[in-house]
């Protein structure tokens, strides 16, 4: 899969898997910090991105520095997912 074609699918599975009712997914720009900007995402947030990671791309984040560098924005998670994901 091309980095390009799976920023939008990150975006949708982020406002799915999250339950974002007042975002849309294209709203979400590429470099937006997805913790500590208008997104509003928590700590919660972040253990659901991580579900989402393993569940969707088969991917295992069980170290918390980890995960901090990965969900930093959606042009990161989709670097990390091209290069580690077992079913993109």
């Amino acid at each position: 899969m091309e980095i390009e074609s799976l920023k939008p699918v990150i975006k949708g599975q982020i406002v799915q898997y999250l339950n974002l009712l007042d975002i849309n997914p294209e709203d979400i720009k590429d470099d937006e910090p997805l913790f500590g900007g208008d997104l509003g995402l928590d700590s919660i947030d972040s253990l659901e991105l991580v579900v989402l990671l393993e569940r969707e791309y088969g991917i295992k984040i069980t170290n918390p520095a980890e995960g901090r560098k990965i969900l930093v924005d959606v042009n990161h998670m989709a670097e990390y997912i091209i290069k580690n994901a077992k079913t993109a």
